[in-house]
């Protein structure tokens, strides 16, 4: 590409060739027009000249310049245009779905209502033009099928803990204004503030029919605890006590009771067999499951509701979150330099807590070498100790035992390090 340099009124003292550009040398700076053509492709309308003024100095730059600005442009036409973003929020519920949306970075949409079969389809058609849709929903018992059908869908969907969202306290409640703060809290997640949502790991589906299995036994257990003692209050109304297992084929026909009584409790009799029967066989099922290594005193059926419950005990990266998702770490309200520690925050998953609390009194029993039983075993069966330090030490066996069972799990340490006793 040649360029016109033209100067007014003084003579180089010599001329330097670079590139296509021919540049006077003068004994002092000074001014220079330098006319270049331009190409159709770079004017905005047609071809022409355009001319610039520079100091003699500069000139030597010109060319390199122009080439830089050239790459500059084209490394900027061909860098992507950013994805617009579609944030949604969802209060899901059985009848319809109640969504408020924000396009990018505009000020919130009023939140709109879909029926559950409408949803996915209007959730594809933002998709097909163009927008990434990033969404989220209160885990509840609808399960994780949404999430699913989202996930399929091309949609980052994250289920997150339920919460009050009426974090002033305005005594203001509805879907709406659910759903609006949900996307605000969501707008800040997306924005980088990981604290603003606590989000629910999703299980596989395999994970979750595991899960729902042990869930339905111990349903059932709770069952057949409620009928048996609705029969005891049901005869202490007219006078007579049941003892132990009323219901029982065996002691049964032998109820020291009249006739009449014996008619109002033969429904709830029947009950209680069905029951006792539908409990003893998903009991057989989850036990024949277990075939990990597990230490004395811990059943196999326990094992089996802490692996269900656990789920994939990689997922954690440290103790303090297996001990935050036990619920069993105290409460904590302290300020400047007041520390004060209460109960137990009873967070996280209630039934993992439960089967944790049981197994810690069978390892008081059955692992004295553990190195938490050595600890507070000598405590614990103290019978001069009070009731709730017991169950505090039980609590904290507990606590510890939850940890090293994630640690034996994931491969950190062993059972013979632990001071623990391996089951045949």
């Amino acid at each position: 590409m040649a360029f016109g340099v033209s100067i007014s009124g003084k003579k180089p003292v010599a001329t330097v060739t670079v590139g296509s550009v021919t540049i006077p040398i003068y004994a002092a700076p000074v001014t220079v027009k330098v006319t270049k053509p331009i190409d159709a492709t770079d004017a905005k309308i047609g071809g022409g000249t355009e001319t610039r003024t520079y100091q003699s100095f500069q000139l030597s730059h010109f060319e390199g310049a122009r080439r830089v600005m050239q790459r500059r442009n084209t490394l900027e036409r061909a860098k992507p245009a950013p994805a617009r973003v579609l944030k949604l929020a969802l209060d899901v519920h059985l009848q319809e779905h109640v969504v408020a949306m924000q396009y990018d970075g505009s000020a919130p949409k009023p939140p709109q209502r879909f029926k559950p079969k409408d949803f996915p389809a209007w959730v594809e058609k933002q998709i097909a033009q163009g927008w990434q849709v990033i969404s989220c929903y209160e885990a509840g018992p609808f399960g994780y099928g949404l999430h699913r059908d989202l996930t399929k869908l091309g949609v980052t969907n994250h289920v997150i803990r339920p919460r009050n969202w009426d974090d002033e306290h305005k005594r203001v409640k509805t879907d709406r204004t659910d759903a609006l703060a949900m996307l605000t809290a969501l707008d800040r997640f997306v924005a980088g503030n990981q604290h603003a949502l606590a989000l629910v790991r999703v299980p596989t589906e395999a994970e979750e029919r595991a899960r729902t299995e042990s869930r339905l036994r111990q349903s059932l257990r709770k069952d057949l605890k409620r009928i048996p003692q609705r029969g005891r209050g049901l005869a202490l109304q007219y006078g007579y006590r049941l003892k132990g297992c009323w219901h029982g084929p065996r002691t049964w026909p032998h109820l020291e009771i009249p006739g009449w009584l014996v008619q109002l409790l033969t429904p709830l009799q029947a009950a209680a067999v069905t029951l006792n029967q539908l409990v003893k066989e998903p009991t057989a099922q989850i036990e024949s499951q277990s075939t990990q290594p597990r230490p004395k005193g811990l059943g196999k059926l326990t094992e089996q509701l802490i692996s269900r419950e656990l789920c994939d005990p990689k997922r954690f990266q440290n103790r303090r979150q297996v001990s935050s998702y036990l619920g069993l770490c105290p409460g904590e309200h302290s300020s400047g330099a007041r520390q004060q520690r209460g109960h137990i925050t009873k967070t996280g998953n209630p039934r993992l807590r439960w089967a944790l609390c049981e197994a810690a009194w069978r390892l008081v029993r059955f692992q004295p070498d553990y190195r938490l039983c050595k600890k507070w075993r000598e405590q614990i069966l103290n019978p001069k100790l009070g009731a709730g330090r017991r169950k505090q030490l039980i609590v904290a066996l507990a606590r510890g035992f939850g940890v090293d069972w994630w640690r034996l799990c994931t491969g950190q340490t062993t059972a013979e390090k632990l001071g623990l006793k391996m089951a045949d």
